[in-house]
């Protein structure tokens, strides 16, 4: 093999963890960079503040820290929070970017990762705003409402995330905050482009019910104009289908399980794409890094600073077949799945293929996976290790090329376990039916669902809901939803970071994200209002 390229390990990380930086202070935005006159006057001012949007998904937060890349790296923290996505290998120490979510160290209202998630769904619901406030219904053009839909479908997505994550749920450590508050159901403060400043001072957590009420409105009216949207751009901007698709989350976050199954259909019924095939998804030059193959992402290009940066994106930390990533060879730092879940994956699933198996087991050599000058990547993967994600046409080897890839924001087949779920709350044996024809149809043929009981169903179409989505960042909002348990401290376990071998009773006291100190300092309504700081309330287990 080529020598390894070793161009960012030794990058100059400039941030203190240990406290929140001033240098890097982002006022709340309020103000729009776009007026309507001048979006009225030229159609191709629409498109570019529309385009906006997708942009600011992938831009980066800053380049000292090489784990602020914007959505794509929220999925990676949320993963990370859960039991089923870990780090290993020699490098461990290159993953302290993100070792911070899976160790539960420094999640306080001071420090630099809480403000990172704040201060970016925030900034990029500016850019989302920018386009709600350039287009007037009442004058526009029906492209223009279309462009509009979009931006609202945009703000639907962050705000859902932005409730699932913020909202405070009791849990084995905590039931109120540090003041003895009950902010249990408390989400975010809503902000949009009438958002005065004075108002923004005084804005309140939105309860569950008048968050859920907000987005749905949104929903709604770009429900009826986005067929409207002269183009899609690839997958980069949300058609109807994504639209049904966000419903269908919202619903299920809310307990609607009825209309949770209704929007998941649509989505599917709506959706251009078919869920993977065995070649497509073990394809080493597309599997998981192509935009047809995703209802909604985000699309890495070679001018994307994320790119040129040759580290700071998703192919780097996610893609454990390159030398110019943080995960893979390049760094001996591997991204694997756990190995009681891998354990628990039929043989006869072709999805189990995604993971290096051991050495003893059938599916050992069946997986598929890149090589870079005839080297066969294998020889340096561990067992457990994900081979999911591939470098864009395959090349590990040079970030210009293995780093242009899709990332995934939403695919049909989560829709499809959306719709098992939600029937299997109303009746268990509807609920088995629906995910035993998904699975036998489209991913293990001798599959069968033992479940019985509404609980069982559920979990066990959870959990394959949870294979299936394996590093695309959604398996944190079922674990809080659901109230289960993370579990990585067991005899065996293949979690190599001690200190991330944490267990829980129910939803980790961690899925509460913290609102960031300057929010508070700044809005009176979140004063005393904050979630309890869970840092450190876990041990971790021992032998």
């Amino acid at each position: 093999m080529k020598k390894i390229n070793k161009l960012f390990l030794f990058a100059g990380i400039a941030i203190g963890t240990s406290s929140l930086t001033s240098c890097l202070e982002e006022t709340f935005p309020m103000s729009s960079t776009a007026t309507e006159e001048q979006v009225q006057e030229s159609p191709a001012a629409t498109e570019a503040l529309v385009m906006g949007m997708p942009a600011k998904s992938l831009s980066l937060w800053t380049e000292d820290w090489h784990s602020f890349f914007g959505y794509p790296a929220h999925m990676i923290v949320r993963d990370m929070m859960t039991g089923d996505y870990c780090q290993n290998g020699g490098g461990l120490g290159y993953g302290w970017h993100f070792y911070f979510w899976s160790r539960n160290k420094q999640m306080d209202e001071n420090k630099l990762k809480t403000q990172f998630t704040w201060n970016y769904h925030y900034g990029l619901l500016l850019s989302i705003n920018n386009v709600v406030a350039a287009v007037d219904p009442a004058n526009a053009t029906d492209s223009q409402l279309g462009y509009r839909a979009t931006a609202l479908a945009y703000r639907a997505l962050v705000y859902l995330d932005l409730a699932r994550m913020y909202e405070f749920l009791p849990n084995d450590k905590f039931t109120t905050n540090a003041e003895g508050v009950n902010v249990t159901g408390l989400t975010v403060p809503w902000v949009t482009d009438k958002t005065t400043p004075e108002e923004a001072s005084n804005n309140p957590r939105l309860p569950r019910a008048e968050m859920a009420e907000k987005i749905l409105a949104d929903l709604d009216e770009a429900e009826a104009n986005i067929d409207k949207l002269p183009s899609t751009q690839g997958g980069t901007l949300p058609d109807k289908a994504c639209v049904y698709g966000l419903k269908a989350r919202l619903y299920m976050w809310i307990e609607d399980y009825a209309n949770a199954e209704k929007y998941a259909r649509l989505a599917i019924e709506a959706s251009p794409v078919a869920p993977y095939t065995e070649a497509r998804a073990l394809s080493t030059t597309n599997g998981y890094n192509t935009a047809s193959d995703f209802m909604w992402c985000g699309q890495q290009t070679p001018e994307s600073r994320s790119v040129t940066s040759g580290i700071i994106n998703f192919t780097s930390w996610v893609s454990n077949q390159t030398t110019f990533g943080y995960a893979g060879p390049g760094a001996d730092l591997y991204i694997c799945i756990d190995k009681k879940m891998y354990e628990r994956i039929s043989d006869s699933d072709w999805r189990k293929k995604q993971w290096i198996a051991p050495e003893n087991s059938p599916l050992s050599g069946q997986e598929t996976v890149c090589s870079i000058d005839g080297d066969d990547l294998r020889n340096y993967l561990p067992t457990y290790a994900s081979v999911k994600f591939r470098p864009g046409e395959g090349n590990g080897d040079d970030y210009k090329t293995g780093a242009v890839t899709a990332v995934p924001y939403m695919r049909v087949e989560e829709m499809y376990f959306i719709e098992a779920e939600a029937a299997a709350h109303q009746d268990a044996a509807r609920g088995a039916q629906l995910v035993t024809s998904f699975m036998t149809q489209y991913r293990d043929p001798y599959y069968t669902c033992k479940a019985t009981s509404v609980d069982d169903v559920v979990e066990e179409i959870v959990f394959q809901k949870r294979v299936e989505l394996w590093g695309e960042g959604q398996t944190f909002f079922d674990i809080k939803r659901l109230n289960m348990s993370v579990t990585r401290g067991y005899a065996g376990t293949n979690w190599q970071d001690v200190q991330t071998r944490l267990n829980t009773n129910g939803r980790p006291a961690w899925t509460n994200l913290v609102l960031v100190v300057t929010e508070s300092n700044n809005n009176e309504a979140l004063v005393g209002k904050n979630n309890p700081d869970p840092t450190d309330c876990y041990t971790p287990w021992t032998e």
